[in-house]
């Protein structure tokens, strides 16, 4: 099974993957890590969208995704997840990760990405600073 993990950076993604990976068992692939898959970008695209493609009715990964782009890796069947938070959690959690540090032009970065993802299709929707972590991936893995 393909579980997405869709967000913006710093939402809690990760720490959803992570669960579900001990929860479910899996694969977790984030980001551009395909790319090691092939010396060129375009052929590393190819080998993972085959990979993914195989794994919709077999083994679980769990691709976390930041970028628009990446979506277009998604095969038919994916299972979507929306892990959002509120903004102002997203600029501390950036700053935690900057040493304290949210230079302006990285704040106003995370302002105008906030929301990007919040009008697509998913199966599932996370919100890492009002739901509980364990609850949903009890829900979760129940729905299956």
């Amino acid at each position: 099974m393909v579980i997405a993990i869709i967000g913006e950076n710093c939402c809690g993604k990760s720490t959803l993957a992570d669960a579900l990976q001990k929860q479910i068992g899996g694969e977790i692939v984030t980001g551009k890590d395909y790319l090691r898959m092939a010396k060129s970008p375009a052929e590393a695209a190819s080998l993972f969208q085959k990979k993914l493609q195989s794994a919709v009715n077999g083994e679980n990964i769990l691709y976390v995704i930041s970028e628009k782009e990446h979506l277009g890796l998604l095969p038919e069947g994916a299972i979507r997840i929306l892990v959002t938070a509120d903004l102002a959690t997203i600029k501390e959690r950036f700053r935690a990760r900057m040493r304290g540090n949210l230079p302006a032009p990285v704040e106003k970065m995370l302002e105008q990405k906030h929301g990007m993802f919040d009008h697509g299709d998913y199966a599932f929707r996370f919100c890492s600073t009002q739901d509980d972590l364990d609850a949903f991936v009890q829900a979760f893995e129940s729905a299956l």
